[in-house]
């Protein structure tokens, strides 16, 4: 037996993350192996898992992922865990199309509880209504227990509590409002200055909990037989030469991704702010991160760019890796940096604009996922979008976001999801 759950809540923006990043914090502590998992396409916050739990934090997405890998992945990362977190995303029931990938289809599917997470600074007694709706709106899923955030006072708690035993539901403790434990937002999400800083912040989030909340009755209540251990991957390795982009500007990368290149051969890392010249690589990886925050120093690598136009091998590039591959960006000062200028694209981070959604690209005969997610804006030459591809929302319609496959090289606003079909990206890439 284990205790495995869900950390969901009604809405976005009720501290998901904060409790999430304390729970992991607080078991580690107690000398537990605490498993993260994340719900959704997110990149960022498996970053602050792994910080908190020291142990890598795996996305599990029911759409760009099948069931059958989403079970494997918790199966095996869950294995030789104590206990296993996963923080949902957005509102319980939000998803690409009604549920369709939302924290409470995940929850049914791996048959997990959830613990709701209320931000009840403004609500009292009809905290009772609310909790009652999530408990019996999908039968499927069961709701173990809710911890109450933004809450200050015991008499406020007392209130909630009795809401919450009205609707049936545990009420396992209260969070008062703490400003000092609040992350830093980016344009892209939470953020923290430096590790130091945030670990200081994680722990005091830690210790903040374990005077609020029952923890032993958290565990006791989610406790789930644990899933069958997976058969192991014995295939051997091949034989290419991998290089990915990994620094302060380029860093937002699906761990299964990287898993799933290294059965393709040998993984190795750079850096496009500090080495000098390109590493010897068949492919080159360029995951998305934030160039928009290094661009002088991006600019003044000019051995690396030099490198970069010289170089015949193949190339992706995501999001931030393909902004540095065009000819240039501009940041939000309207200042522009000559970049790789392998494609004829520039982007800017003026008069920023929000684009954002699960994708499907579809190359000749290869489906490819993943998620787009940014603000920056782009220009390109007529007709370097190539005719034969097709990109699609969740709802399977008709999108423009930008794929760019010319000679060697596949670059996009998207960040694809190829852990479990690293074989189809390799169609594409032709390698």
């Amino acid at each position: 037996m284990q205790p495995q759950f869900i950390i969901a809540a009604p809405h976005s923006g009720a501290g998901k993350t904060t409790v999430t990043l304390a729970l992991l914090r607080a078991l580690q502590r107690r000398g537990l192996k605490a498993q993260p998992f994340k719900c959704g396409p997110d990149y960022l916050d498996p970053k602050h898992h792994t910080l908190a739990a020291a142990r890598p934090s795996i996305n599990l997405d029911r759409y760009m992922m099948s069931d059958a890998h989403v079970r494997r992945l918790y199966a095996y990362y869950s294995e030789d865990a104590d206990v296993s977190i996963t923080e949902g995303v957005m509102g319980l029931f939000d998803g690409a199309r009604k549920m369709e990938g939302s924290s409470a289809s995940l929850a049914a599917f791996l048959k997990i509880p959830v613990i709701l997470v209320v931000n009840a600074r403004a609500m009292a007694y009809s905290a009772a209504a609310l909790l009652y709706g999530y408990k019996n709106f999908f039968p499927e899923i069961t709701i173990a227990g809710v911890i109450f955030n933004f809450v200050n006072t015991p008499s406020h708690y007392r209130i909630l509590e009795e809401a919450a035993a009205d609707a049936g539901i545990p009420a396992l403790g209260y969070l008062p409002e703490q400003k000092h434990l609040h992350i830093p937002s980016r344009h892209l999400g939470l953020h923290i200055s430096s590790e130091t800083d945030y670990n200081h912040i994680i722990d005091a989030a830690a210790d903040h909990l374990e005077k609020h909340i029952q923890l032993e009755q958290l565990l006791q209540l989610t406790s789930r037989e644990k899933p069958p251990a997976p058969a192991a991957d014995n295939t051997p390795a091949g034989p290419l030469r991998i290089a990915v982009a990994q620094d302060e500007a380029f860093n937002f990368i699906y761990r299964e991704n990287i898993n799933a290149l290294s059965r393709l051969g040998t993984v190795t890392y750079f850096s496009p702010l500090t080495t000098r010249q390109l590493p010897p690589a068949d492919l080159l990886y360029f995951p998305g991160g934030y160039p928009e925050l290094h661009l002088e120093a991006l600019a003044a690598n000019t051995p690396l760019l030099t490198a970069l136009r010289q170089y015949q091998g193949k190339i992706l590039a995501e999001c931030g890796g393909m902004m540095y591959l065009g000819n240039s960006i501009t940041d939000e000062s309207g200042q522009t940096y000559p970049m790789a200028g392998l494609l004829p694209v520039s982007t800017s981070m003026q008069q920023k604009k929000l684009s954002l959604g699960y994708r499907q690209v579809h190359i000749n005969d290869v489906l490819l996922k993943g998620h787009e997610f940014h603000y920056s804006q782009y220009t390109a030459s007529p007709g370097l979008t190539s005719p034969h591809i097709r990109v699609l929302n969740a709802r399977h319609e008709p999108v423009s976001s930008p794929v760019f496959h010319t000679g060697n090289i596949l670059a996009s606003y998207l960040h694809f999801y190829f852990g479990e079909d690293v074989e189809g990206m390799g169609r594409v890439m032709g390698f």
